[in-house]
């Protein structure tokens, strides 16, 4: 039993470090995994890897029953009987890990690797800057089983240590937590982009506008999106990747002209049909809804940093509306959102 242990404590201290890194992992995002002695231990559903030295996040399932459940149509449903019997539900990713086979796996929303997966001409540039590693692109389909099913069929084209997942982030396996830190390390120094530096918010106006007493983001890098003209256009245009979709909606209000909060949040909500989390003043900064959580908040920052390493230059491809419904209606994001909420 004593390697097994050292192989989750291993897991453990790498999963705290990187998931403290909101360059690497926001919130309840992203997910690690280790193989050991025929047992997954895969991260829990919402937990945060920041916490992993903490609390107990990893989900212990057997390695054989959960790549059986994988030649089946109805895989993901399997996949969730065999966490059944655990106090907290396995990843929502749990699908892909079981079917990489490095033992040790990591899937980060990387901050860089999403501005680059996001861009139209994504696989052309990823191809020059990641050409002497072992990678390969995986096309946008919803996390879970589906994802799973287009990363099978990435890598019966070829063998793959990393994986580009457009619109989503990053994989990486490897055998050990040693050799995937180092990989991980590697890709983020070929893919790093310079982040724009802007103006601070203007909380004057801010205040003038405010008659839904909503408040500040926790972190003062998210008002780029209002401040900065090129994250701004970003932020209005819709979802980028699947947290975005999942803890912030498709759209934020928009402040036009003498418009006050109230104004554009019941413009937002009337086209949408759901109320907006956060709101952007152009020029002066970002409002977020009352309450909103901690795993939003992160989100939020997460989308800040994407945009303000996007020049505007290069067409993005967004999320459509058909998959941002398949996310916020999935009865498990549903459960996941549920966690990030604050006890009352």
């Amino acid at each position: 039993m004593g390697h097994i242990a050292a192989a989750l404590d291993a897991l453990i201290a790498w999963s705290a470090r990187i998931g403290a890194d909101p360059l690497l992992v926001q919130g309840g995002g992203g997910n690690t995994s280790v193989k050991q002695d025929g047992t997954l231990w895969v991260k829990a559903s919402g937990t945060w890897l920041a916490q992993a030295r903490e609390r107990d996040i990893f989900v212990p399932l057997p390695l054989d029953e959960a790549r059986a459940a994988l030649g089946h149509a109805d895989g993901e449903a399997r996949l969730a009987r065999l966490g059944d019997a655990q106090a907290l539900r396995p990843s929502i990713e749990t699908s892909l890990h079981a079917l990489l086979p490095h033992p040790v796996v990591a899937h980060v929303h990387s901050v860089n690797t999403i501005a680059w997966a996001v861009r139209a001409d994504a696989r052309t540039r990823l191809d020059a800057l990641l050409k002497d590693l072992n990678w390969a692109w995986v096309p946008y389909r919803r996390p879970g089983y589906p994802l799973t099913q287009a990363v099978r069929e990435a890598l019966n084209a070829r063998a793959a240590d990393v994986l580009v997942l457009a619109n989503h982030g990053l994989v990486v396996g490897a055998g050990d937590c040693a050799a995937a830190d180092a990989l991980l390390s590697e890709v983020e120094r070929r893919l790093a982009l310079p982040e724009r530096s802007t103006r601070s918010a203007d909380p004057a106006r801010l205040r003038a506008v405010n008659d839904l007493n909503w408040e500040e983001p926790q972190d003062p890098r998210v008002h780029a999106l209002g401040t900065d003209a090129a994250a701004l256009a970003i932020a209005r245009d819709g979802a980028l990747y699947p947290d975005h979709a999942v803890f912030l909606g498709a759209h934020a209000a928009v402040l036009e002209g003498a418009d006050a909060l109230s104004d554009a949040v019941a413009r937002c909500t009337a086209a949408g049909g759901v109320a907006p989390a956060f709101a952007l003043l152009p020029g002066a900064g970002v409002l977020v809804a009352p309450g909103l959580s901690a795993g939003a908040q992160a989100m939020l920052l997460c989308l800040a940093l994407v945009a303000l390493r996007l020049r505007g230059d290069a067409p993005l491809v967004y999320l459509g509306d058909e998959d941002v419904a398949a996310l916020v209606d999935w009865e498990a994001e549903a459960y996941r959102r549920a966690l990030a909420r604050p006890a009352h």
